[in-house]
């Protein structure tokens, strides 16, 4: 049974008086620091020389310094830069700050679960990942809620790593709806796993094929646009709301029956054989070698990768469709 913690459990009053560097002002780091802030937490910011984002920070109110600076400042770090530029970052201007007693924190176990950044025995390392992109982490805060959390520690040197943990979750609101206990080794082989097979890889995947599968027989690209990927917000909407059993019961019985007698035809035993191989390639620290051993070369492949799939035909029909519908100019 997942152990979760609520408001009550967690006392803010543990950071007070610490200083927090978040570094990273992106969709993460922006949304979170604001958060700790308005949480009455004494938040700087740590921005690498001529970051776009530099400005923007300072006008919010923070107090903006270099990485290695806001590093060197900073009781607490959390480091919500992207996962591809953490070990760089960290070795030239992180690591030499991370002094005995200091706080580190991520929001994404992969750099440390796969020891790419090394870290000091004597430092407490904790993480709090917000089950949203950050944008809704402030959206909900500001709603006087928030998003839930999935929290782990990974080294408790103080013997308060945990209560650390939950007093950053309060700050950024994800104590409100709950935050469930896990691991570095769980959040991050889970969520890799997630994108890679369903919520990015998967999902886009299957909606590109069947949006082939229906040119190729002739059918018009708009209907099919309409049929594989438009609809499909609106059954996740559904999923969202109320589990598979709400969806079900809010589309037709005869979408209901094909759904499920066919359904299992198309993601069968073998695709989910080939699921199991992509978890073992993840868990074995594969994956994480291929994306991290060479980060210049990766990025450069990402980049044809995204310039194809920008190519893609259903993405011509998508901007088409949805400047029909008013949703894009």
């Amino acid at each position: 049974m997942a152990v979760i913690h609520k408001d009550a459990d967690a006392d803010i009053g543990v950071l007070k008086g610490k200083t927090i560097a978040v570094l990273g002002y992106g969709s993460q780091g922006r949304n979170q620091a604001l958060n700790l802030k308005d949480s009455g937490l004494n938040v700087i910011v740590g921005l690498k020389k001529g970051s776009k984002s530099w400005k923007t920070a300072e006008e919010e109110g923070f107090k903006v310094y270099e990485v290695s600076e806001a590093s060197k400042r900073g009781d607490f770090i959390i480091m919500l830069i992207p996962d591809v530029h953490q070990p760089r970052v960290y070795k030239e201007e992180v690591e030499k700050y991370l002094t005995k007693g200091k706080i580190f924190g991520v929001s994404h176990g992969f750099n440390v679960h796969f020891g790419l950044i090394k870290l000091p025995k004597d430092i407490d390392v904790i993480m709090v990942a917000p089950k949203s992109p950050g944008i809704r982490v402030r959206q909900e805060f500001l709603k006087g809620y928030g998003v839930p959390s999935i929290v782990a520690v990974y080294q408790d040197y103080s013997g308060n790593a945990w209560k650390e943990t939950l007093a950053w979750a309060k700050g950024i609101g994800s104590t409100r709806p709950g935050v469930v206990e896990t691991t570095f080794k769980e959040e991050t082989e889970t969520d890799i796993f997630g994108e890679q097979c369903v919520l990015v890889g998967g999902l886009m995947e299957l909606i590109k094929t069947g949006f082939e599968v229906l040119i190729e027989k002739g059918y018009q690209p708009e209907i099919a646009y309409f049929e594989v990927c438009n609809e499909a917000k609106l059954i996740m909407d559904l999923i969202f709301e109320g589990g598979l059993e709400k969806m079900l019961k809010g589309v037709s019985d005869t979408a209901k029956y094909g759904g499920l007698v066919y359904g299992p035809k198309v993601i069968d035993e073998d695709t989910k054989q080939k699921m199991f191989g992509v978890l073992d390639n993840i868990v074995s620290g594969k994956f994480a070698k291929e994306w991290m051993s060479n980060p210049e070369e990766s990025m450069k492949r990402l980049n044809t990768l995204m310039e194809e799939a920008s190519k893609h035909p259903i993405e011509k029909t998508g901007k088409q469709v949805r400047r029909l519908m008013g949703q894009e100019k």
